[in-house]
């Protein structure tokens, strides 16, 4: 009870404080939503997509790295909540208590997780304007995914925050650290046709595998159409392994921290 009754409140805390915060529901809905339009009618005549990646058109693929950038930006915008407890003195009182730093990660990060989750499945209603074939399995599955995939970029930001002082400093290095994630993770283009040290580093990303099993659960009723991507068991052990190295990283950094 020590442990879960302080990460629940926290956690509860934040989907309230999202809810009274109508500008954050536009800015992490409406921004991808936007991209999506723009670049999957802009890029669309032009993309060639290898076989095996799950579409035939850009808009198509992009879709499901614009569900990825929902749970981005979520995780993105809820880790600067942690600046604006430690602005208002909230965040010292709740270290004076006698509740573990794991417990208080924890109900950062679940917070986080179930925002990006609530708005990615929004973003899923979408997917048959994009041509993406979804089932009831494929959407379940996709809802698993995206809260692994938003578990561990929200343990990622929060990692950041708790060491950073200064929102404009965190704003800055989230731009560099989690856009680029984002951006060679497969989201925007596929690795076959990259430059090599490009599809290098996609390899090496461990976004790319959660992506992978995202595209992979959306077409779960169409496998041949995925079967160019990392197999699903692989993605789901390197983005669970992902998820719990960034939050046992985001704790150590919160009992380091004086808050």
């Amino acid at each position: 009870m020590n442990f879960l009754l302080p990460a629940l409140t926290l956690w509860q805390r934040e989907i309230v404080r999202f809810l009274r915060q109508r500008s954050r529901i536009v800015g992490a809905f409406g921004q991808p939503l936007l991209f999506w339009l723009v670049l999957g009618s802009g890029f669309g005549r032009s993309f060639r997509s290898p076989a095996g990646n799950g579409a035939e058109g850009y808009a198509e693929y992009f879709f499901t790295g614009i569900v990825a950038m929902v749970v981005l930006f979520t995780a993105i915008f809820s880790t600067f909540s942690v600046m604006d407890d430690r602005k208002q003195r909230f965040l010292q009182g709740v270290l004076a208590a006698p509740v573990p730093r794991s417990a208080i990660v924890l109900g950062q990060a679940l917070g986080g997780t179930t925002l990006g989750l609530l708005q990615g499945v929004l973003l899923l209603a979408a997917a048959p304007l994009a041509g993406v074939p979804l089932s009831a399995a494929g959407v379940l599955a996709a809802v698993g995914v995206m809260a692994l995939m938003g578990f561990a970029l929200t343990s990622l930001g929060l990692l950041f925050a708790w060491r950073i002082d200064s929102t404009q400093g965190l704003h800055s290095i989230m731009n560099l650290a989690l856009l680029p994630l984002w951006l060679l993770s497969g989201a925007v283009f596929p690795a076959e046709g990259a430059h090599p040290l490009l599809a290098l580093a996609m390899k090496a990303n461990p976004l790319t595998y959660g992506v992978a099993a995202l595209r992979r659960s959306l077409y779960l009723s169409s496998p041949a159409a995925v079967q160019g991507l990392p197999g699903m068991e692989v993605s789901l052990l390197v983005t669970a392994l992902f998820a719990l190295l960034a939050f046992l990283a985001a704790v150590r950094t919160a009992e380091r921290s004086a808050g």
